[in-house]
């Protein structure tokens, strides 16, 4: 049972009131409402024996809306006659209807609903058309007790029990299009739709459910758009959007507007794909229209290809309905009926109108036999019998029965349980595709009917300009060779390693301390090791294990460096310490360094160093792992548009990232930056010098320069190319391959090398790497024996000097004897004479000159010169040149 809501008095009194002024202000169109004389009622009998039972029509027969009634009246007098031709259905009466338009306009349609209530005979059950006067009439109905039955209304605010408790419709909601929409969306591939309505509370309330379906479905509404009269500026909207997927919901005449506005902006087919109303006649947009200008066939241009959805009007098959007759009987009867059925207005829901009538007599059957054992007849019915109302509007409500739409069933709210019908316009004739069946969501499409177009290669197109991630990937021209040369460099580090074990047991090799460069080999594995794990992006490694690889690339790194650059540095700060720091007294009292050490190397020094980079490493590594884990980060980069293919591209590129990494990074770069720096230093300081145990020292330092340069350089420019993963990497990859390699060949070639030349590995000074002698001492070599020749010369020039001038002093004591002899023989010289003997005793040069002269000249040689001796000498030259010019 239901609740017809207020029934006073007043309230009736009020709604006359409503429907009178209605009547005043609609025109009235030329047409007559009143009930023909010959069409009076004339009592339960009309001479037939049979009580008549008579249905209010408000039919849409003209009106630029939809005048479906052009198509649906022949079916419903049609279903009139098929039921009074029954005498298993309502026997003893017969059934009929009183009609007038409505012309689909709600005042008009209200107006003729207020004739039919106020002019006899009593109608039974109200039948309307489309939703805009469904609506009005169905609101009002219920305060007479009357059950309304639509054939043409579609609107979901009819779904209303509350607003509308007596409406039923054979006719779909329009709800019932927006899954069948959503649907065909779903299968091919579109998320974006638009939607333009006219501005009508049937379109409204569809577009309303439609919102909600698509935001369920997970799509997007990206542009809804609504007209009065005019769509230009709503069109436009659509085209400024670039709206590619469209819903469009208006009646007839609206429509011819609409596609005329999208032919002249080209918003059509293929690349705009258009949804609408199914219920249009095939011929709609031929029609002339002096309101369009457009020709029929620019119309047909912007219709090519668009879809219509529409509950199933007839059934496909041709089994028939209850009324006995086939979907292809009906067919052929209509045609009878009507002159060209494809361009009539309505033609397309005349079985819906058949149907309607059937509904309507089976619920008038099953409520006489309900009534019958009271002795109440359906004759007794007036607009205040509640009870027969509350017996018509069950049995509606229960129907169920196979008509020519398919299987007549109502929902809980008068809704017509039915599939949804999907047409497609190809040249100018709609072609069905397929059905949906929305309560078990079954879409049975005709793939091979549907037509797309070449420029999509015969695809549906896109939704609009669409997007595609791409994954910026490291080109494997690029990857495969770097992880060959890795492979390669690895295997000879391998072979470094076993060729020092080998060998070990030499002396040579033992002097270059094994077990310390076997630690360098071993880093540098590892470091080309992760060589290969940096070209690991999303074509090789899922998104959730990229995290992973993140944390082994900073793992491997930081301990190969530490494990290669770490056994160098310590292996150059022992030789600093042995060298450097241990002076002795030169011969001139200054303290010198030592070119060559001979101390003892103590290795367990260098483990300890090496121990300490580790496990700095270690615990730096494991805090920023627990801290601060390394996630897969992804940095959209500028689009490429590709407008031939609507198809924009989003380069994405793969980072290992951290909410401080810039912090850690930092920290970690900090500190092997001064390990890289100090030992820059220390190769600097100690490049002339040699160790005996660590023989190898010098190639350690060429090493160590190769590695912090490169490292030094490599660094920063990483981080500025951060965006361009094939640079990143093989920049990055290809220094870290060079400085493995390079530093392998340094330390251990020139071993190889040795033990080539010398298999026992005997150690010799001859054996390469003990005290080479440098270019620098080279040069001071030829400098100092340039300098001991010109001193050898100008002592050569001092000695002959020196010869002159002892032949002169020779001279000069011959001289001097003969005058003492003369003086002896004269007593007055005699005094004289003695003071002259005391002279030359005084004058006698020193009796060392000339020897130091000869021991010099004779005992000089190139490794006892000093500026001690090359000074004694000029002095004592000197000295005698002095004495010599003094004495004459």
């Amino acid at each position: 049972m239901f609740s017809f809501g207020i029934t006073s008095a007043l309230m009736k009194k009020m709604l006359h009131l409503v429907l009178l002024l209605l009547t005043l202000v609609t025109p009235n169109c030329g047409y007559s409402y009143q009930i023909k004389p010959g069409e009076e009622y004339s009592g339960d009998d009309d001479g037939s024996g049979l009580t008549s039972l008579y249905i209010g029509g408000i039919i849409p027969y003209t009106g630029k809306s939809w005048a479906g009634g052009k198509g649906c009246l022949p079916a419903a007098q049609m279903a009139l006659e098929d039921v009074n031709n029954r005498t298993d259905i309502l026997p003893g009466y017969e059934l009929k209807m009183i009609w007038n338009d409505s012309a689909c306009n709600p005042g008009l349609g209200t107006n003729v609903f207020y004739n039919l209530l106020y002019n006899e005979p009593i109608k039974i059950i109200v039948l309307t058309g489309c939703s805009s006067v469904s609506t009005p009439v169905a609101e009002a109905a219920k305060m007479w007790n009357l059950v309304v039955m639509a054939f043409g209304a579609s609107s979901p605010a009819l779904s209303n029990r509350d607003r509308f408790p007596t409406f039923f419709r054979t006719h779909p909601s329009a709800t019932l299009h927006n899954p069948t929409r959503i649907k065909l969306c779903q299968e091919w591939g579109w998320k974006k739709i638009a939607v333009i309505q006219e501005t009508q509370e049937v379109f409204t309330s569809t577009i309303e459910d439609l919102e909600k379906a698509v935001k369920a479905a997970d799509m997007e509404i990206v542009i809804r758009q609504s007209f009065l009269s005019e769509p230009d500026s709503a069109v436009l909207n659509l085209q400024d959007q670039d709206a590619r997927i469209i819903v469009g919901v208006f009646y007839e005449d609206m429509a011819r507007k609409v596609f005329c506005e999208a032919y002249k902006l080209g918003l059509y087919w293929p690349k705009v794909i258009w949804f609408l109303i199914g219920w249009y006649p095939d011929n709609w947009y031929m029609v002339e229209d002096k309101d369009v200008n457009c020709t029929a066939e620019e119309l047909k241009e912007a219709l090519e290809g668009h879809f219509t959805t529409e509950g199933m009007m007839l059934k496909p098959d041709d089994t028939p309905s209850i009324s006995g007759m086939t979907s292809s009987r009906f067919e052929e009867r209509m045609a009878t009926k009507i002159d060209n059925p494809a361009e009539t207005s309505g033609y397309p829901e005349s079985p819906l109108a058949y149907d309607a009538i059937w509904a309507v007599a089976l619920a008038l059957n099953k409520t006489m036999n309900k009534l019958a054992p009271f002795g109440i007849q359906l004759e007794n019915y007036t607009y205040g019998n509640e009870e027969i109302a509350n017996e018509i509007y069950m049995a509606l409500n229960s129907s169920n029965f196979p008509g020519l739409s398919g299987t007549v069933a109502f929902s809980a709210t008068g809704d017509r349980l039915a599939w949804t019908q999907i047409e497609q316009m190809v040249d100018g004739e709609y072609k069905k595709i397929g059905y949906y069946d929305f309560a078990n969501d079954n879409l049975t499409l005709e793939r091979e009917k549907i037509v797309w177009s070449d420029a999509y290669e015969g695809k549906p197109p896109p939704d609009g300009v669409r997007t595609e991630e791409e994954l910026q990937l490291i080109s494997k021209k690029i990857y495969i060779p770097v992880c060959i040369l890795a492979g390669l460099s690895i295997c000879f580090a391998v072979v470094c390693i076993t060729f020092n074990i080998c060998f070990q047991h030499t002396g040579y090799i033992q002097c270059s301390q094994p077990h310390i460069n076997n630690f360098i080999a071993v880093g540098c594995i590892i470091a080309l090791f992760c060589v290969i794990l940096l070209g690991l992006d999303g074509q090789y490694v899922h998104e959730h294990q990229f995290s992973s690889v993140c944390h082994s690339i900073a793992w491997l790194l930081s301990i190969g460096f530490t494990l290669g650059y770490g056994s160098m540095f310590s292996k150059i700060w022992m030789v600093h310490g042995l060298v450097t720091q241990e002076k002795h007294d030169s011969d001139d009292g200054r303290k010198r360094r030592r070119k060559i050490s001979l101390q003892e190397v103590q290795p367990w020094k260098m483990y300890i160093m090496i121990g300490i980079f580790l496990a700095v490493d270690i615990i730096f590594l494991t805090v920023w792992q627990l801290v601060d884990p390394l996630y897969r980060d992804i940095e959209e980069q500028s689009k490429k548009i590709i407008p031939e293919k609507d198809l924009e591209i989003q380069p994405q590129l793969e980072h290992c990232e951290a909410k401080k990494f810039e912090v850690w990074l930092g920290i970690l770069y900090g500190m092997n930056g001064l390990l890289l720096i100090f030992g820059l230093f220390l190769a600097y300081e100690t490049r002339n010098m040699t160790v005996r145990d660590l023989n190898d020292s010098r190639y350690v330092g060429m090493a160590i320069y190769n590695v912090a340069v490169l490292c030094i350089i490599t660094a920063p420019v990483t981080i500025i190319i951060r965006s361009q993963q094939d640079a990143v990497f093989g920049f990055a990859s290809l220094t870290i391959v060079f400085c493995c390699a390079l530093t392998l060949v340094l330390i251990f070639v020139p071993k190889m090398l040795a033990i080539y030349r010398n298999p026992q590995g005997t150690y010799t000074k001859n054996i390469a790497g003990y005290a080479n002698p440098s270019k620098e001492d080279e040069e001071k070599n030829k400098r100092l024996v340039a300098e001991n020749s010109s001193i050898k010369q100008e002592i050569a020039s001092k000695e002959e000097r020196i010869k002159q001038l002892t032949e002169l002093i020779s001279q000069r004591r011959q001289s001097f004897s003969q005058h003492t002899n003369i003086h002896q023989r004269s007593p007055s010289r005699s005094r004289k004479s003695r003071n002259s003997l005391q002279l030359p005793d005084k004058l006698t040069p020193p009796t060392i000159s000339c020897e130091d002269s000869a021991f010099v000249s004779g005992g000089f040689t190139s490794s006892s010169l000093s500026p001690y001796s090359r000074g004694h000498r000029s002095s004592c030259a000197a000295s005698e040149e002095e004495f010599s010019e003094t004495y004459i």
